[in-house]
């Protein structure tokens, strides 16, 4: 959507069904996923759409999600667990924000990293902080890997989905990197 446009973009809601509980999917009318959370973190899906939908720049009916992110989601949970960032996505954030969702896609699978080390990374060693806050403001979970993230001592630190959730998905991400 280009700056001064005014037609809304629509956006499609399903749900798929995956071993540590269903993600209600959202993608925009050209498949780009705009938001992915587990179904038991509304609190969290209705904070970030309220915004955006209350903005008039966006339009939420619920239907059937794109067989190409249906089929993803199922081959990732079956152990292609690099295949994610094939997936296109519609950031909308703030420019930092969507620099560090865009550069956490390309931490791979089985790889984590301390927040610092992400700043680093992103050519701000100084801004670990604002990394564990963009972090914890993504709206992809598991498509912007977030959990792929820890602390400096690599300590499992917040995690949107639950703590459980996020050791499962770094050790499913373990057993199944470079096979």
């Amino acid at each position: 959507m280009t700056c001064g446009s005014s037609k809304q973009v629509e956006l499609i809601s399903g749900t798929v069904a995956t071993p540590i509980g269903p993600l209600v999917v959202i993608e925009d009318e050209a498949d780009a996923l705009f938001m992915v959370e587990f179904a038991d973190c509304e609190h969290r899906m209705e904070r970030w759409l309220q915004h955006r939908l209350a903005s008039g720049r966006y339009r939420l009916r619920t239907g059937t999600i794109s067989s190409s992110a249906r089929e993803t989601f199922a081959a990732y949970f079956d152990g292609t667990v690099d295949i994610l960032s094939s997936l296109p996505v519609r950031f909308d954030g703030t420019s930092f924000q969507n620099e560090m969702w865009t550069a956490l896609r390309e931490v791979l699978p089985g790889e984590t990293l301390a927040y610092g080390v992400f700043a680093e990374r992103l050519g701000r060693p100084n801004a670990a902080r604002a990394v564990g806050h963009a972090n914890g403001s993504n709206p992809l979970s598991i498509v912007v890997p977030c959990h792929r993230l820890v602390g400096a001592n690599g300590a499992l630190t917040n995690y949107g989905g639950g703590l459980q959730r996020k050791r499962w998905l770094l050790d499913h991400e373990a057993r199944h990197a470079n096979q």
